[in-house]
């Protein structure tokens, strides 16, 4: 009798962790389809991980960005508004076609200042500048080489 009890008990708390592993297994699958919805209004602005140099800025504020290499190389977005969103959603400036890449990966933004900087969106698989994963905004030229999954960008004017 004691033993059926344990069984049963034990039997119960499987199905109750098998139970745990799938929902939490589901959560991740619906946070890289969909995302997170956060607005870049939302979030805290922390300071760049370069600190800005002193001196002439460079002559001209890029106007786009570029996709150097990847599935896609060629295709550009206008940097005019302000700012470039990158991942595979449809309201997207820059819609990637690439299954490293998050519904809403990262996000180049041109301060007021001119400065351009990229920031990575919460994604799965990051964004990295010049072969280093960043993970607070960061300051860009066009002398840098941004990746997202596959997808290699860069600043033109």
């Amino acid at each position: 009798m004691g033993s059926a009890i344990v069984v049963t008990v034990a039997k119960v708390a499987f199905l109750a962790l098998l139970w745990v592993f799938v929902l939490i297994c589901a959560s991740i699958i619906r946070t890289d389809m969909f995302g997170r919805r956060v607005t870049t209004n939302d979030l805290p602005r922390p300071a760049l991980e370069e600190p800005r140099r002193k001196g002439r800025r460079s002559r001209k504020t890029p106007r786009r960005v570029v996709i150097t290499s990847g599935p896609q190389a060629g295709i550009e977005a206008d940097l005019s508004s302000g700012e470039v969103r990158i991942g595979r959603s449809s309201d997207c400036q820059l819609m990637l076609d690439d299954d490293y890449v998050s519904t809403r990966h990262g996000l180049i933004t041109v301060q007021p200042d001119g400065l351009v900087v990229v920031e990575d969106l919460g994604s799965t698989n990051g964004v990295y500048v010049n072969n280093q994963r960043i993970t607070q905004p960061t300051q860009i030229t066009e002398a840098d080489t941004v990746r997202i999954g596959r997808t290699q960008l860069k600043l033109d004017n």
